[in-house]
């Protein structure tokens, strides 16, 4: 072997240790359970909850946490194509969807963590805060409602669009006098100085909004929707969907294909443990465990100082 041929042979040995260098730190693993960075895709119809529950992860644990915000149909292609690795829906996975991870040899964490519900709103102005559920399904369907103007989504691949079109059988984005904008924030604006038009959020929204929108929830109602086959009318609160009697409520799940012990399984555990069933307590939203409550019994009585 001559001089030349050795100091290619030397070169090219030491670009495959560079290659192989570089690939194995592209692969390190960077978090933990409890510890490290991680990305989590989040259906932008849920946000303000997976915010709360950011924060008080971080406090008290190493570990941060970056929420992408996007729509349900975004999230799914970004599963797929391997960008996401962390999700947050409003919905699980279909068997059809679980068959491509299958085929990938992937098998995600699926947790369940708590209920939320689709909310109708309607400008203030707007005295009627009662809308039948078939109303909406026959304006949908191209029929007249005089009650109703428009219908109005965050996102025309959003979960709040395919939670209607599931529901109707048809494509909602679509049909005539039905508009789509892109976040939940943009519908509540716009309802909020439009008469007669029906936004169609994530109900945590409304009761957690961030503060510069607070000025536009004030100037919204939020619609009782009566089910195709009752006669009563219900809000989207806790005890309504909690009951069943809501006939919009929708379970959240965080999905989880890291395929290690990370941060994605460390955050499932606190969303469904007790201090993250608490925060979804408070919010408005329905755990998926009712936190315990402790009571302490005292057996004699304390009188206070003056």
């Amino acid at each position: 072997m001559n001089k030349l041929t050795k100091t290619l042979v030397g070169f090219f040995l030491l670009t495959l240790l560079f290659v192989f260098s570089c690939q194995e730190k592209s692969n390190k693993v960077t978090d933990t359970i409890l510890e490290g960075k991680a990305t989590i895709y989040v259906d932008e119809s849920i946000l303000p909850i997976i915010e709360d529950e950011q924060a008080v992860f971080e406090t008290e644990y190493k570990a941060k946490l970056h929420l992408v915000p996007k729509s349900e149909n975004e999230i799914i292609n970004d599963l797929f194509n391997d960008t996401a690795r962390i999700v947050i829906l409003a919905r699980n996975l279909s068997a059809k969807e679980l068959k491509v991870f299958q085929t990938k040899k992937v098998n995600p964490r699926i947790t369940p963590f708590a209920t939320d519900a689709v909310a109708f709103i309607k400008n203030k102005n707007d005295n009627d805060t009662l809308v039948a559920l078939q109303d909406v399904i026959d304006f949908v369907n191209g029929k007249t409602v005089p009650a109703i103007k428009g219908l109005v989504f965050d996102n025309p691949n959003s979960s709040t669009a395919s939670y209607l079109s599931s529901l109707t059988g048809i494509t909602v984005a679509n049909q005539k006098n039905v508009f789509s904008l892109k976040t939940n924030e943009e519908v509540i604006k716009y309802v909020s100085e439009n008469n007669g038009m029906v936004g169609v959020i994530g109900m945590n929204w409304i009761f957690q909004p961030p503060l510069e929108l607070q000025q536009f929830v004030d100037k919204v109602n939020v619609l009782a929707v009566k089910d195709k086959k009752k006669s009563q009318y219900f809000f989207p609160t806790q005890d309504d969907i909690a009951s069943g009697n809501y006939p919009l409520a929708r379970h959240l799940y965080v999905i989880n294909c890291q395929g290690y012990s990370g941060l994605g399984m460390g955050f499932a555990s606190f969303l469904g443990g007790e201090r993250g069933q608490r925060i979804i307590l408070k919010s408005g939203l329905v755990p998926e465990h009712t936190p315990s409550r402790n009571i302490r019994i005292r057996n004699t009585i304390t009188k206070d100082k003056n």
